[in-house]
């Protein structure tokens, strides 16, 4: 099976909107179907381990990394994803242009900018990563309760939430908005499975 077959799905969006649940429901469906399927996730842990500014403190450098450690970890998926199984498909719990978003929040959240020269970088890292064949961005709602211990900023998460949006807009990527109903979830979720077993042989 060459690479043209490989399925990529990515979610983006701002912290506890239903990314990594989203991509769980996703991968459980599509193993119920004998599908290959490998998810990517926990970029936020693992630069915190590093140790990297997160959050509202994202840097280039702490930019720099997400993106090139998702992409790196989208690869190794794929690689390992041998077989003879009709369908191949990799999850990434935070797509490349994600961490962009989350960039750019910051320096508005900060007050601050940086060299044009870097911020081009950082864009030219994201736009040379294979295209995702779906793209799902969630929709912050505010009045959903999040749990005690994420002590997050509120301003942060919404503009995270802004610039997300904004950035697909900008770029004119084709995606799947996706609140936090029910009915939402379900949409995205079914359309996840149509792509996926639409391309798979009969």
């Amino acid at each position: 099976m060459t690479a043209s077959n490989l399925i990529r799905i990515g979610v983006m969006g701002t912290h506890s909107t239903g990314k990594s649940l989203l991509m769980r429901r996703i991968e459980m469906e599509l193993r119920g179907r004998d599908i290959p399927v490998a998810r990517t996730g926990q970029l936020g842990r693992r630069a915190a381990l590093v140790p990297l500014p997160k959050m509202q403190d994202h840097t280039v450098d702490s930019t720099r990394w997400v993106i090139a450690t998702g992409i790196a970890d989208e690869v190794a998926a794929a690689a390992r994803l041998n077989g003879d199984a009709p369908v191949r498909v990799v999850l990434a719990d935070r797509a490349c242009w994600d961490a962009l978003s989350y960039f750019r929040a910051a320096q508005e959240w900060n007050g601050r900018a940086v060299p044009r020269t870097e911020r081009e970088a950082l864009h030219r890292l994201a736009a040379a990563h294979t295209p995702y064949d779906l793209l799902f961005a969630t929709v912050l709602d505010p009045d959903l309760p999040v749990r005690p211990k994420h002590d997050y900023d509120a301003r942060y998460r919404t503009l995270v939430d802004q610039h997300t949006h904004a950035l697909l807009r900008e770029e004119s990527l084709p995606y799947v908005r996706v609140t936090g109903d029910d009915a939402s979830q379900e949409r995205a979720i079914e359309k996840a499975l149509q792509l996926c077993c639409t391309e798979a042989p009969v």
